[in-house]
């Protein structure tokens, strides 16, 4: 299974989208990870939301990052 992750702070339109179009594609599991102070955007169900640093530690974070096949930073 692919895994996608999505580093947001802020929540453009054009994130969404590619948030969307990703977790509908077979095989992938898509994860946002909203930074200090982000909010959360509405997003598509099943599509794992972690808060760092509430829920996920920086230390976390980079295991995170180097796990996934695809990472993104909006």
């Amino acid at each position: 299974m692919r895994r996608t992750l999505h580093l947001l702070k802020d929540a453009p339109g054009a994130a969404l989208a590619a948030i969307e179009r990703q977790h509908r594609e077979p095989d992938t599991r898509v994860t946002v990870v909203l930074l200090h102070g982000a909010a959360v955007p509405s997003l598509p169900r099943g599509v794992a939301v972690r808060h760092v640093p509430r829920d996920l530690g920086y230390g976390e974070l980079l295991e995170l990052i180097f796990e996934s096949d695809q990472v993104i930073s909006w």
